[in-house]
This record gives C-alpha cells, sequence and structure tokens, in this order.
C-alpha cells in the first residue's frame, strides 16, 4: 500500500515552525559556539566509534521508519493510506493471481466433496474473527462476546464433523457484523456483498472489504494522531534521531561534509571578496556566521542532485525539497522566457494588460513533466518560441501594428531555446535573483508575517515565489528545531576545534 502524498500540503507543516527563524540567530549565535553547551538539556550526546552489529543496524533503521512516518504524518495533512492494485502486466501481480485463484478453486472443490471438507473454510472464519475484534474499541464487551459466540472455531469444526456447518449463515452474520463496524463510505460494498450468492466468491469478496477496513482504520488512527505528533513532533524526531546515532555514531557524516562543504564556499567568497586568499585560514573561520554556514547549505538543497544522498538530517523531508527544485525550475524558466521577449518587443505590447501572465499561461503547459527524464527541455522551449510568437502577433493585429518580422521571430525563438544552454546569461542571472529570494527568506523573522521584495525579472512568477518561498522557509526552520542541537555540535567542532566542549559531547538531550 503505498503513501499518498500532495506537494501543496507541504505548507501545512509551517504552524509547527511558525517562530523558529525568529529564535534560529540566537541559537546559532557565535557566542553559542564558542561557549560551554553543558547547561543545555537538548545539546545531543555524541558515541564513541565502535563497531555496529547486525541487530543494532536493524534497530537503528527501525528508528529510522518511525522517524520519517512520524513527520510525514504531522507535516503532510493530505496523508494517507491507499489501496492500490499490482499491475496487471507485473510479474508479481500475475504471481498473485494465480496462487490466489489456485487457493480459491481448491477451496471451492472442497466445498463441493460430498460430504463438504470445511478445514481451510473454518480457518478463514477463524481469521475473519481476529479482524473483526481488532476492529473493536475498548469497552465493547457485548459485541466482542457475540463474535466469539458464533464464529466458534470449537464448535465449528464440532459442527462440521456432523456436517451440519451453516455456511450461509455464518457468512451473512459477518456481512451484518462488518456494516456495524465499517465507515460509511463502505456501506455499497456491505450491499454488494450481501447480492453474492456464491460462498467462495463470497468469503473473496468479504476478505477484500476487510482488508478496506484495515485502512480506513489505519487512516483514522493517523487522523487522531497528528494533532498529538505536531504537538510532540520536535521532541520526538530529535529523541529518535539521538537514538539513531547511538546505534549507529557515522549517522551525521553526510550532514558534517554537507556543512563542511557551506563553511569552505563561504571561506571562498570571503577570499574573492578581499582579493587575497590570507584570509582562507584558521583564523578567518573564526568570524564566519554559523547561521549564514548552515542557510548557505540550506541554499544548495535547492540546486541538489538528489541522484545523490541527502544529508541524514533531511531524509524526512528529501521529497518535498525535490518538489521544490523543481518548481524553481519550471518557475526559471518561465521568468526567463519573459525577460527574453519584453526584452526584444516589450516596447511594441507595453500597453497590452496581464501580457506577461499571457505569456505565462502560454509557458505552463508546455512545461508540465519538467522534472521526468523523458523530457525532452530544448523541443519544449523550441514550442514555448513558437506560441509566444503567435501570441505576440496576435496582439499587434488587435491593436492594428504591423507584425514582427521573419528575422525578429528567429531571433527571439533563437533566445528562448538557448535558455537551455549551459551558462545562458538571462538563466545566471534569474537564477541568482532566485537564490537571492530564498536567502531573504531565511533571514526573516517570520515568513507569515511578511515577504521580502522580489527582485527584478520575478514579478510575473511573484505569487508562485512566494508560495514556493513559504514552503521552502517552513521545512527549513522547523529542520532547524529539531536537529539545531546536532548542527551546533558540528560547527562548533569544524568552526572553533579549538574551543571547550563541556558535556554535550557525552550527554542526551533530556527534552
Amino acid at each position: 500500500m503505498p503513501l499518498s502524498d500532495d506537494q501543496n500540503s507541504d505548507s501545512d507543516s509551517s504552524r509547527l515552525s511558525e517562530s523558529t527563524a525568529s529564535s534560529s540567530d540566537s541559537e546559532y549565535s557565535r557566542q553559542s559556539f564558542n561557549s560551554d553547551s553543558s547547561s543545555k538539556p537538548s545539546s545531543p550526546a555524541s558515541s564513541p566509534p565502535k563497531m555496529v552489529t547486525f541487530d543494532e543496524l536493524m534497530a537503528a533503521a527501525r528508528n529510522l521508519t518511525d522517524l520519517t512516518l512520524a513527520h510525514e504524518i504531522a507535516v503532510n495533512a493530505n496523508f494517507c493510506i491507499k489501496h492500490e492494485d499490482l499491475p496487471q502486466n507485473s510479474l508479481v501481480g500475475t504471481v498473485k493471481r494465480i496462487v490466489h485463484k489456485a487457493f480459491w478453486d481448491h477451496l471451492e472443490s472442497e466445498l463441493n466433496e460430498d460430504p463438504p471438507e470445511y478445514e481451510h473454510a473454518i480457518k478463514l472464519f477463524e481469521e475473519i474473527k481476529e479482524i473483526l475484534l481488532s476492529f473493536l474499541t475498548p469497552g465493547a464487551n457485548r459485541i466482542q462476546n457475540q463474535i466469539c459466540e458464533v464464529l466458534d472455531t470449537d464448535l465449528i469444526r464440532q459442527q462440521a464433523e456432523h456436517n451440519a456447518v451453516d455456511i450461509h449463515g455464518l457468512a451473512n452474520y459477518i456481512i451484518n457484523t462488518m456494516g456495524k463496524l465499517c465507515a460509511p463510505i463502505r456501506d455499497n460494498d456491505i450491499k454488494q456483498l450481501k447480492a453474492t450468492d456464491n460462498i467462495v466468491e463470497l468469503l473473496r469478496q468479504i476478505f477484500h472489504v476487510l482488508d478496506l477496513m484495515k485502512m480506513d482504520m489505519a487512516n483514522y488512527t493517523i487522523q487522531c494522531l497528528r494533532p498529538y505528533l505536531q504537538r510532540n513532533l520536535v521532541d520526538y524526531e530529535r529523541t529518535k534521531f539521538q537514538e539513531i546515532l547511538e546505534e549507529t555514531p557515522s549517522a551525521l557524516d553526510l550532514t558534517t561534509e554537507w556543512i563542511k562543504e557551506s563553511i569552505e564556499d563561504e571561506l571562498s567568497s570571503i577570499s574573492d571578496e578581499s582579493s587575497s586568499t590570507s584570509g582562507a585560514d584558521h583564523s578567518s573561520k573564526s568570524n564566519i556566521s554559523p547561521t549564514l554556514v548552515l542557510n548557505n547549505g540550506y541554499l544548495k538543497l535547492l540546486q541538489w542532485d538528489y541522484h545523490k544522498t541527502i544529508p541524514e538530517t533531511l531524509i524526512t523531508d528529501e521529497v518535498r525539497l525535490q518538489e521544490l527544485r523543481e518548481k524553481l525550475n519550471q518557475l526559471k524558466i518561465i521568468a526567463c522566457v519573459c525577460l527574453i521577449t519584453n526584452n526584444m518587443v516589450g516596447a511594441a505590447i507595453v500597453d497590452v494588460p496581464d501580457f506577461a501572465d499571457q505569456l505565462k499561461r502560454v509557458s505552463v503547459p508546455l512545461l508540465e513533466g519538467m522534472s521526468k527524464k523523458t523530457f525532452d527541455l530544448k523541443e519544449a522551449l523550441n514550442a514555448i518560441g513558437v506560441q509566444i510568437c503567435s501570441k505576440v502577433n496576435g496582439c499587434l493585429s488587435e491593436r492594428g501594428l504591423p507584425t514582427l518580422s521573419a528575422e525578429t521571430q528567429n531571433n527571439l525563438m533563437g533566445q528562448i531555446a538557448s535558455i537551455v544552454e549551459e551558462n545562458n546569461p538571462v538563466c545566471s542571472l534569474i537564477d541568482k535573483r532566485i537564490q537571492l529570494f530564498m536567502k531573504s527568506l531565511l533571514a526573516l523573522p517570520s515568513v507569515q508575517k511578511c515577504m521580502p521584495a522580489v527582485p527584478g525579472g520575478l514579478s510575473v512568477i511573484q505569487t508562485e515565489m512566494e508560495f514556493v518561498g513559504s514552503q521552502y522557509a517552513s521545512i527549513v526552520n522547523f529542520n532547524k528545531q529539531v536537529y539545531g542541537p546536532f548542527y551546533a555540535n558540528i560547527l562548533r567542532k569544524l568552526l572553533f576545534p579549538e574551543a571547550p566542549i563541556g558535556k554535550t559531547e557525552t550527554e542526551a538531550p533530556t527534552n
């Protein structure tokens, strides 16, 4: 049963991190990284190097599964379990159908014997009884006793010995009980069961509907858990990750490398600004803002190659971050198309209302599926160029102006097609402005209360940028809340290796 996801649901995580950005600067201030942090109960403990056994590795895997599931339930309001049949032409689906058909055919042959053989049917009734009992809430003693009495397998076996089993009566009781316990959405399924006469087909459909009811119960449990997880998710995730770290001490290696690369990038930037490499030594590290290092690391995730493994502390949000990166890539192309078009023919259509939005509406459908491997961006840009020329000529004709010359159209389509080329100046400019906008978002105390000004050239995608930006900031700020103490230890070691470590290295978090 795959897990359902909706990219627009990520904004629901914002309520978990509403005030995080305002506290992140103080949490990662230079003073905190130089000082003894033993008084912080939330600081994680690091384990000494050790051999990891298979059992410890499996325990860490279970903790990671629990952490990922809890995070998904809490931050994704549309998260649920869905029933999905295997593809007809798949090997697994074919094997499953063959095995199931053989089982039900064998059951039918047993029930058609004279006298009938009920042993397999009795085992099915026993399994059905356990499933029905699992749906009951504590205190439902009357219906529990009734189920146990009617589906008493010992009694059914005694009846089978005397060929006195009322198998249709048992099936009808099961259907009526399912009707009392199921969600309203399953009422039609129950009606279809009542209309089925063949006992073998009826038993098969009963198990199918019971599977759907189990799925409904799981989703109901998820809905009940969600508010609790949202209130306690920070502590829960931090505690679970600490358990993973204790089982596998290397569980922060990729995160450490990610932060280290961000430090090196910042040192390189400082070196370029000063036009000297002498500043890029240990003394310059102490002047680097830990918050800036961490924010720059988060910005790299918007251009991350997701064929590589993401830092361990961001695994729970990997899919959301990848979707944001793909959406930003699409928005970047749209902004480039609009900027090129305005630069070439803007004077002719300057008075056309909402012309930029018209260009966007032309481009968006042709860029759908841009993240797929089979997507041909160059072909899509050629098609966009043709559509843009047609749209511009249509606007010019409506205003009684001469349409674009063949040379101008070819030039416009050529520039749009060149967006795909590496180091394209327009694409590089738009990319830098998108990065600037996202960087400004991370510096704000609260994204919910205000948005930074959108840089020039991005006004056509302002609404989409603000939506994507709010999702991105929510993910980042919540990640800081959960893993801030772990990041603090890593940054302290990398930026201030001579600073006292204190008890932080040996004590587990207490909150």
